[in-house]
């Protein structure tokens, strides 16, 4: 996604423990970890301005995370259907020079279908996205899922917000036109 901007970019995969804290509200817990992934890059890259992103889905105010299998993907999106889901993506941009940063919560409400338990099998069965927040890969057949988004950054969803992102940079005084 960060490519659409035209920046030139390195990739890395911070070694950051993703797990909730006890009683930790969804949004806080994708704020922390954002701006955790980003001071974790900043040790091998002291002179960079480094992006870190987290997605945490809330339900009534409790967080579900990546399910990591089918069971428990099951589990999640019987949960969620018929039901409305804030997914936070929180987003950090940390100067690692002078360890400035911004930090953002771009929530996304995303209202899912009353699917049957045959829908979500053949979904979790074409799709796989044990790796997602709330088991729902929005980017690709996961819209299936979903009758209605509510955003302001419809970017956001996928993982990254690219306007908010763009925002931040222009306060760097970095301009992505």
């Amino acid at each position: 996604m960060l490519g659409r901007l035209q920046l030139p970019f390195t990739m890395c995969a911070p070694d950051v423990d993703e797990a909730p804290l006890a009683g930790e509200p969804p949004d806080t817990t994708a704020l922390r970890l954002a701006l955790a992934k980003a001071r974790a890059v900043a040790v091998a890259h002291p002179h960079a301005l480094i992006i870190g992103s987290d997605q945490v889905a809330d339900l009534d105010g409790r967080p579900l995370g990546k399910p990591g299998n089918h069971d428990d993907a099951v589990l999640q999106l019987r949960a969620m259907r018929g039901r409305s889901v804030i997914f936070h993506t929180a987003l950090c941009l940390l100067d690692a020079t002078s360890g400035r940063h911004q930090l953002e919560d771009v929530p996304s409400i995303v209202h899912f279908r009353d699917l049957g338990d045959a829908q979500i099998e053949n979904y979790l069965h074409l799709e796989q996205p044990y790796d997602c927040a709330g088991s729902a890969k929005i980017e690709s057949l996961g819209v299936a899922l979903v009758h209605k988004i509510e955003s302001d950054d419809p970017t956001a969803l996928i993982g990254l917000p690219l306007m908010t992102l763009v925002s931040m940079l222009q306060r760097e005084q970095i301009n992505a036109l």
